[in-house]
């Protein structure tokens, strides 16, 4: 089975030149559009000049956090391939979906198994289910053992202070895999050694 990745929180063209241009890049790479909080956010003047990278093998991300019209309008021309949505109604989601033909990523925070659960309110709205930790920007882990009773015919990205020393414990989970922080060097500031021997691990462990 094959292990999927996504890393997530790019902001500079250095970055996202080297993981296009991997031998081996992730499946998704995502940036944060409306979250200011984040260090990794990145402002729609910006966003619009890093989308002139070509993809090539990969899949853009628009993470989004509970947006509103304004940024969806803005953005709405841009090569995304999917939006990532927090703290949306399944209501909310279906209507983005629907209105700007995106496929979605619903983002759900995990503390406990009563939030796993809620995935059964977005199954139907949603392509991906991201089981995320509940520090947003900070990286929080979570139990990664109250995802075993999802089904297996549910899409699941789980992200949450994940390392490169964990990608083993994953193999042949059928999980995406969404990593941001432990691919820095200082938080928000993305290095290279760490994606390289990132992208190089996933590949081995797949093949």
């Amino acid at each position: 089975m094959i292990l999927e990745s996504k890393i997530c929180g790019v902001s500079d063209f250095k970055t996202l030149n080297f993981i296009v241009n991997y031998d081996y890049p992730p499946q998704f790479i995502g940036f944060i559009l409306n979250y200011p909080k984040s260090k990794r956010y990145v402002d729609n003047k910006k966003i619009k000049e890093l989308l002139k990278v070509d993809k090539k093998n990969s899949l853009y991300v628009a993470v989004l956090v509970n947006p509103e019209q304004k940024i969806l309008e803005e953005i709405k021309d841009l090569p995304f391939d999917y939006y990532q949505l927090y703290d949306c109604s399944p209501d909310e989601v279906r209507k983005i979906k629907e209105t700007y033909k995106k496929k979605i990523i619903t983002a759900l925070t995990i503390k406990n198994k009563d939030d796993v659960i809620k995935y059964k309110d977005f199954e139907n709205v949603s392509d991906i289910i991201l089981f995320d930790g509940p520090g947003m920007a900070e990286s929080i882990g979570f139990n990664h053992d109250l995802l075993n009773e999802v089904p297996e015919h549910i899409n699941k990205m789980i992200a949450g202070d994940i390392k490169i020393e964990d990608l083993s414990s994953f193999k042949n989970k059928g999980w995406i895999l969404d990593v941001s922080g432990s691919l820095e060097s200082e938080r928000g500031i993305k290095d290279i050694n760490k994606i390289d021997k990132f992208l190089n691990t996933v590949h081995n462990i797949s093949s």
